[in-house]
């Protein structure tokens, strides 16, 4: 089903203050630069209950970095995190227009995005623990899902995409997770079936992808070069670096590992990544059948 959103600018500017709702949706979501937050300190949607995220850049390894709290007052919170967490760059807070979370409600909501964000993947989260779950009525826990798919949503029109897996694998969609996340939509993420997995086989290195629409995600446990070659542009060079520190990349019995799934803008980015130099992937990454990226796409067959 289709959603209408809304989204007001108070600034007249999109990198401003933003106060996103959903048509028939009791929730609203407010982002806002750390440098505006004064301005947005008084206003009557942070003066309630609700839950925040903080999300800046990791200065050394350039990683998206998030931070996900719950407060009885959102502005003293967040105000207080102007000195204690230097991370951040942004906050995206989220409240109920109709007053009626309580500090369980918001407490539940926390650990949730805590425990989604987790498991996405996107984001290095600066929680240290996943709270457990407060104890709720089984009306309120549905209520407070059906909160958390449509703050997904605002999250993802706002720039953040934190709850989104890259990518979900058909062995993973259980009777268990589908009761989970029966409320909870990942559009962005796509399921995966062995006939749209593309493999990059080149000098003993093996790596494994699937296409979205976001790009190229090599799985975890691919293979890639230990050592770049002259043919590698610079920018390629600071990405497998960057990969490196980050600990997406490992070093493992004379090259290099995924150590969890990533995403390339291109397939081609992607294939340079693995082999260590400058490759056409739309020709080297094939299908279990010998396809190639670029016939899949010329045949116009449907991605899964």
């Amino acid at each position: 089903m289709g959603k209408s959103i809304r989204i007001y600018l108070p600034n007249e500017t999109v990198a401003g203050i933003r106060h996103a709702e959903i048509a028939n949706w009791t929730g609203q979501a407010l982002a806002c630069p750390r440098s505006l937050f004064s301005e947005l300190r008084e206003w009557p949607e942070v003066q309630r209950p609700g839950v925040y995220i903080l999300f800046g850049v990791n200065d050394e390894t350039g990683a998206e970095i998030a931070y996900v709290g719950e407060a009885e007052v959102l502005s003293d919170r967040v105000h207080s995190h102007l000195s204690g967490k230097e991370f951040w760059s942004e906050l995206v807070s989220f409240s109920s227009k109709d007053e009626n979370l309580t500090k369980a409600h918001v407490r539940y909501l926390e650990a949730r995005l805590i425990s989604m964000a987790g498991e996405a993947k996107r984001y290095q989260l600066e929680n240290n623990v996943v709270p457990a779950l407060p104890s709720l009525p089984r009306a309120d826990i549905d209520a407070m899902e059906e909160f958390l798919a449509f703050a997904k949503t605002l999250l993802g029109v706002l720039g953040h995409r934190l709850l989104d897996p890259l990518i979900v694998r058909e062995n993973a969609v259980g009777a268990q997770t589908a009761t989970t996340t029966k409320n909870l939509p990942t559009t962005a993420a796509k399921v995966l079936e062995p006939s749209s997995v593309f493999h990059l086989r080149v000098s003993g290195l093996h790596a494994r992808a699937v296409w979205t629409e976001e790009g190229m995600v090599v799985f975890e446990g691919s293979d890639a070069a230990l050592t770049p070659a002259s043919s590698l542009t610079g920018g390629a060079v600071a990405l497998r670096q960057a990969l490196i520190t980050s600990g997406v990349l490992a070093i493992s019995t004379g090259k290099l590992t995924f150590k969890r799934d990533y995403l390339f803008k291109t397939a081609s980015q992607a294939a340079g990544i693995v082999t260590g130099y400058s490759i056409n992937g739309r020709d080297n990454w094939k299908l279990a059948d010998g396809m190639t990226f670029k016939q899949y796409f010329e045949r116009g067959l449907d991605l899964v």
